[in-house]
């Protein structure tokens, strides 16, 4: 009889894991379609477009153009500030361009808006007296991937942690669930 008990509460428990992780997924999916039409304030309507694209052309000409979602106000405004020394890179745009790329972070900070789970969980794990410049310095981020082995960051197809597309499949999207990652030589990763 315990035998069977068992076994039924292990059946419920994995039945129950598997809808609510099925769950958490098209809440995201929805959570985050919302929070992507949510316009700020000081962010016309009209204007959202030109300022993402803006942002796009500029800024992921170089690398991924990260969701700002990802960095809290102040950390963006740190790093606009100091584009002349962008990571050893003279970043320099003029000046309304900076300005509009400057109010496109900001207004979209994960502090700025509702954002979805990760989102959330990223800027708010940021301790309100520093401003990170690299997502990869965020508590949580470096939570999400301690497990990850040096090797398979450091290899030629992804290059470094901060390379999010190679291996989130849908980064570009701001999608970043577990189901959409298959890091290069290794496939499907699952923690």
């Amino acid at each position: 009889m315990k035998k069977y008990l068992i076994m039924a509460v292990s059946a419920a428990t994995l039945i129950g894991g598997v809808a609510l992780f099925a769950d958490d997924e098209r809440y995201e999916r929805k959570v985050y379609a919302k929070s992507e039409k949510a316009v700020q304030p000081d962010m016309p309507k009209k204007k959202l477009n030109e300022f993402e694209t803006l942002y796009q052309k500029e800024c992921g000409s170089c690398h991924m153009a990260y969701q700002p979602e990802f960095l809290p106000k102040r950390s963006w405004s740190k790093m606009m500030d100091t584009l002349d020394n962008h990571f050893e890179t003279d970043a320099t745009l003029d000046v309304n361009d900076h300005k509009t790329i400057l109010t496109y972070l900001t207004s979209n900070a994960g502090d700025s808006k509702y954002t979805t789970k990760h989102f959330s969980k990223m800027s708010n794990s940021v301790p309100r007296d520093e401003a990170p410049l690299r997502i990869s310095q965020t508590p949580y981020f470096m939570k999400e991937h301690r497990g990850i082995p040096k090797r398979l960051i450091e290899q030629k197809e992804v290059k470094s942690i901060a390379n999010c597309a190679a291996c989130h499949t849908t980064a570009n999207q701001g999608i970043y669930s577990e189901r959409a990652i298959n890091i290069p030589n290794y496939g499907r990763w699952d923690d």
